[in-house]
């Protein structure tokens, strides 16, 4: 699977936020706090910058995957 290379890190949360029910719960300079309790409590942190690393994103994607229980291609699919 190819991750996207262009992505921004307000665009990956607010994807997070519409499609796999995170909230934005604080922003702390330049990374935005998102946190959900279904099916278990996760928070994470998104770097708020024009085009995420390739590694920062994949560690987020691995991160939600995990605390959702869903493959990370399932995630990719709906940025």
């Amino acid at each position: 699977m190819k991750l996207p290379r262009d992505i921004a890190g307000r665009d990956l949360a607010r994807a997070l936020i519409r499609h796999w029910g995170y909230v934005q719960v604080n922003q702390v300079g330049s990374h935005i706090i998102l946190q959900t309790d279904n099916p278990k409590h996760h928070r994470l942190s998104v770097p708020d910058h024009d085009s995420l690393r390739i590694g920062t994103l994949n560690a987020i994607l691995r991160s939600v995957a995990e605390a959702k229980g869903v493959r990370r291609e399932d995630i990719v699919e709906k940025l």
